[in-house]
């Protein structure tokens, strides 16, 4: 696991969920989809992601069909959710709320 990473109890996951609309815990992974009004938005949604991701070198498990984005966020190294995938998942919320 990454030096920066700190792995998190099922309670912590549990609790950072009530502030997370749409997330969900799912087989040891924060989970969510948005439906955009078309594939151009969820493209640009992705690359805000994309960005975010790569600044902290931390990547979404993705999948993107036209205006629909699936995500899957956990730490690879641990197999678990951690403090880094809990602050992908605060951010990806605040962008897709800007498009949504």
């Amino acid at each position: 696991m990454s030096s920066s990473a700190r792995k998190l109890e099922e309670h912590e996951i549990r609790q950072a969920l009530l502030s997370l609309p749409g997330w969900r815990l799912e087989q040891n992974k924060l989970c969510t989809s948005y439906t955009f009004r078309d594939f151009s938005t969820a493209w640009a949604f992705m690359t805000m992601c994309a960005i975010a991701a790569e600044k902290i070198d931390h990547h979404p498990s993705w999948k993107n069909v036209y205006n629909r984005v699936e995500i899957a966020l956990w730490t690879h190294d641990c197999s678990a959710v951690t403090d880094k995938d809990l602050l992908l998942a605060k951010q990806f919320t605040a962008f897709a709320q800007r498009l949504l």
